[in-house]
């Protein structure tokens, strides 16, 4: 079946599970309501317009130039993750891991620059770096997530292209059912071929609200989750760039293979992963909220989230290394009898070869994870004088471990094709899957792990607020917070051998899949335990693992910061005036400790190495009340990112081989930094409504991108590859959002759009490729959003779309591994139905269309980075309320 008919049949079978669903809800719709104009309806109103009521209310309502998610609309669409509630707001991209959305990019800034808070306060990460991974923060125990694009001064620093807060349930504040329990089975199709696997998971979730009076109440939030979203996944391993000067012993070769004076890069290889997954989340939140009296309240938070992920992973690795040319002596002969190969750009894209290998790996993958977050918050409120203090604690850990065992065979001759705009292609002369499959003597087994992570974080924060009786100047705020953050990271690893001559692997251990999604040979997937106790006994036992100090490393950052703010209002200007200005002073202290090598000898040196910087960030605020329901917003800001904690590292390693490259961590970064303004008017012309336009400049000042540059050791230079901060560019953009129910025709007025696009110009450029580089991570030119929905009576539905067009992303965990990420359609569905008054059926379907994930490298299409198809991903749960 070609991709058109598949994409056509997938529409059909989209507009074959919604329509029945809108003409039946259309033919059996309550009494319409109210047409009349004017902010304020009679008339009362829930799930998806209540939840747009209440983001457009709150996006009113702020200083700023602020984007919202209400507790209802999350949910609405497929949500397995936070992300993918805010991957659908105003100039925002998320970035899919294993199917889910999970990092979030905002305004075309990578994730680096996005802060990541809980109820106002800053929290550890599991990542090495500092980002959120959105996926591990259930969303079932959130009650709405608001996004800053501007600044203030009494916001923590940290955000160039955003703040994204999440908030919990407050109990005092809340009013609704007592009880509220959630559940329902999940299908994954990407995984539902895969030998052995079962596809299907669960979604369960229970919270309970109490209120003892009405100055007492508790919160209390349950969840439990099993994703089986298996897939299978092709890699590119990246391309041999240097060729142009001669590996060691071969001083005549140039890597011209055409003759036409210019060296041709060629791949190093590539692989082919089946993914059999079982991911479980557990949540637990809780939160308490005290009001003795008016003057005072007192609120503790705190959840607790971990993720266990085991994936049974069975690759297939082609060429290993020598599709590159040159492999400890031996040559990928391109111009040998019988070779052939197609050339574009400079790269070598497609070829067939007299030598290759075919290296089966059949390996265990197990990643722990999880997050604690507790808060105090304590507020007293005077005549004039308020003070609030707040103190804080976060812990995120992460232990990883991947084992694996490999055999390897050889074709005669491989014929591939990895160009842009097709599916993988790869042929071998023989089956692989039908030769003898060994087990090599010298390192065919490896542990990667335990691979450990920590990052704790404690930060308090007093601020104080005065009531000021002038005619312009409304009050004054002022405050100070300090935080210490320590991340910290070990890895094991062993890599035993076969004894001598190897040892064959009977096909019996082994199954044979056809890989759906690509154009390969049948494939080997097997059980690890197995095969690892046959071929290596018990020399790939983890505890023969010993620690590479190479990787060892801790950062200890300690921030203080103090902020002065001035608000005003006036109605001499517009109907309404109201602004700030202030200015948040910022000043850090890192402590960078790790080993480092001066040569390409294996010794490491303990080393560690203190720095320090200050920024002074002024910021203002106004916005015009034109009417009464209509806005003009600017602002204008100093804003900073501090440097990835990972990157901050005092590690260096170096090579012993041509060509002499090594990797360092560099503790002496400067934060990202930029001066933005922005604009925005904001049109709410009906409840759910809303015409807004955003416009916005960042002048960035100072990037942190990855760079090859010389460094000499005892008389040898080795290209290391290292981040450094470098000069910026300017980024501008425009943001377009339109919402609205069909008030203005009879026969639709029960039906309803949320639209919103953003279009991005941006001259920030990565460091890599040096030649033509990568555009900054994040930076994608166009982004839209379309959801159509009905609401009327039990009935509700909506039809979300979502594209961006190609941008950069770090993939994993390195921030050196760039790739392109290219562009994407993603269609979802939701569908509920009010059975009682308490009893909700819901039915969900995520990527309709099975849009695959597809990236390149180093700016060129036809370098293939890696090709995924997820599947479709279906829920039916059914929620009742007490």
């Amino acid at each position: 079946m070609d991709t058109r008919t598949r994409t056509n049949r997938l529409w059909r079978y989209a507009l074959g599970y919604s329509a029945p669903m809108l003409l039946w809800t259309s033919a059996h719709a309550a009494e319409p309501q109210s047409a009349t104009s004017g902010i304020i309806e009679e008339v009362q109103v829930t799930g998806i317009r209540q939840s747009l009521r209440d983001a457009l209310s709150v996006k009113l309502n702020s200083d700023l130039v602020v984007d919202a998610i209400s507790s209802e609309d999350i949910g609405q669409l497929p949500d397995v993750t936070i992300a993918e509630s805010i991957n659908r707001l105003p100039g925002i991209n998320a970035t899919r891991d294993r199917g889910n959305d999970s990092q979030a990019v905002v305004r075309g800034l990578g994730a680096r620059l996005v802060l990541g808070t809980i109820n106002g306060r800053e929290v550890a990460s599991s990542e090495p770096d500092r980002n959120v991974r959105w996926e591990i923060y259930p969303s079932e125990v959130v009650s709405g997530v608001k996004v800053y694009k501007t600044q203030a001064a009494d916001l923590i620093a940290g955000g160039v292209a955003a703040t994204i807060d999440i908030q919990t349930l407050q109990p005092l504040d809340y009013d609704g059912a007592e009880f509220v329990v959630r559940g329902g089975p999940v299908y994954y199709d990407g995984g539902a071929d895969i030998p052995g696997y079962d596809p299907w998971g669960y979604r369960a979730s229970g919270s309970y609200v109490f209120k003892a009076n009405e100055t007492f109440g508790l919160v209390i939030g349950l969840t439990a989750q099993q994703q089986k979203n298996g897939y299978s996944s092709f890699t590119g391993w990246g391309y041999n760039d240097s060729r142009a000067r001669p590996p060691q012993g071969a001083s005549d070769f140039t890597g011209d293979l055409d003759g036409d004076g210019t060296p041709d890069a060629t791949p190093w290889g590539a692989q082919v992963s089946v993914n059999g997954i079982d991911q479980n989340r557990r949540g637990v939140s809780l939160g308490t909220q005290w009001r003795p009296s008016e003057r005072f309240e007192l609120r503790f938070d705190a959840l607790y989230s971990d993720v266990d992920i085991h994936e049974d992973q069975g690759q297939t690795v082609y060429g290993q290394n020598n599709w590159g040319n040159w492999d400890n002596g031996n040559w990928a002969d391109y111009n040998a009898p019988g070779a052939s190969y197609t050339i574009v750009d400079g790269t070598v894209v497609a070829a067939r070869l007299p030598y290759s290998s075919v290296t089966t790996v059949v390996s265990d993958y197990d990643e722990k994870k999880d997050l604690s977050v507790t808060g105090l918050n304590g507020r007293w409120s005077g005549e004039r004088w308020s003070i609030t203090g707040d103190i804080s604690y976060s812990q995120a850990e992460r232990e990883n471990t991947w084992k694996a065992v490999r055999t390897e065979v050889y074709p005669e001759w491989m014929t591939w094709d990895t160009r842009g705009g097709r599916l993988p292609t790869i042929t071998t002369s023989v089956d692989p899957t039908t030769l003898t499959q060994l087990a090599p003597d010298y390192r065919g087994g490896s542990i990667d792990g335990p691979e450990h992570l920590n990052d704790e974080l404690t930060a308090g924060a007093l601020d104080f607020a005065r009531s000021l009786d002038g005619d312009f100047l409304s009050s004054l705020q002022f405050g100070a917070r300090l935080s210490n953050r320590t991340k910290k990271h070990d890895r094991m690893e062993t890599y035993p051998s076969a004894r001598e001559g190897g040892v064959e692997i009977p096909i019996s251990l082994f199954r044979v899949y056809n890989v759906p999604s690509v154009n390969l040979p049948p494939v080997l997937l097997g059980n690890y335990d197995e095969i690892a106790r046959l071929a290596y006994g018990s020399a790939l036992d983890p505890s023969n693992a010993r620690e590479n100090f190479s990787q060892r490393w801790k950062v200890k950052e300690e921030v203080t910061e103090g902020y002065f703010k001035l608000n005003f209002a006036s109605n001499a200007i517009a109907q309404r005036m109201t602004g700030n200005i202030g200015v948040r002073l910022l000043d850090v202290q890192t402590t960078s400790d790790g080993f480092q090598q001066a040569t390409g000898a294996s010794a490491l040196a303990p080393v560690r190495v203190e720095h320090d910087y200050s920024e002074v960030l002024p910021s203002a605020n106004v916005n015009f009340n034109l009417t009464d329901t209509t806005l003009l917003r600017f602002g204008v800001s100093k804003v900073v990112a501090r440097p990835p904690l990972d990157e901050l590292r005092a590690s260096r390693t170096l090579t012993n081989w041509l060509p002499y490259t090594g990797n360092a961590g560099n503790p002496n970064l400067e934060p990202f930094k930029a001066t933005q303004f922005d604009a925005s008017y904001e049109w709410y012309f009906r409840d759910e409504a809303l015409f807004g336009v955003a416009a916005y400049y960042k002048d960035v000042s100072s990037y942190i991108g990855w760079r090859q540059d010389p460094q000499t050791f005892d008389g040898i230079t080795y290209a290391v590859a290292t981040p450094v901060n470098g000069k910026g560019g300017s980024i501008a953009g425009a943001e377009v959002t339109f919402q609205t129910p069909f008030f203005f025709w009879s026969a639709l007025e029960n039906f309803g759009v949320y639209s919103n696009y953003a279009y991005v110009d941006s001259d920030v450029q990565e460091f890599v490729p040096i030649t033509n580089p990568l555009t900054g991570t994040g930076f994608a030119r166009h982004t839209a959003v379309f959801d159509l929905w009905y609401s009327s009576g039990p009935i509700e539905a909506r039809l979300g779309y979502k594209y961006h067009s190609p941008f950069t992303v770090i993939y994993g965990w390195n921030g050196a591994d760039l790739q392109t990420l290219e562009d994407e359609s993603v269609l979802d569905l939701s569908t509920s139905y009010q059975l009682t008054s308490g009893v909700l059926l819901r039915f969900q379907v995520n990527n309709l269309t099975d849009e695959p994930l597809r990236m390149h490298r180093d700016n060129q299409v036809n370098r293939i980075g890696r090709y995924d198809e997820y599947g479709r991903r279906y829920l039916l749960d059914i929620t009742m309320k007490f």
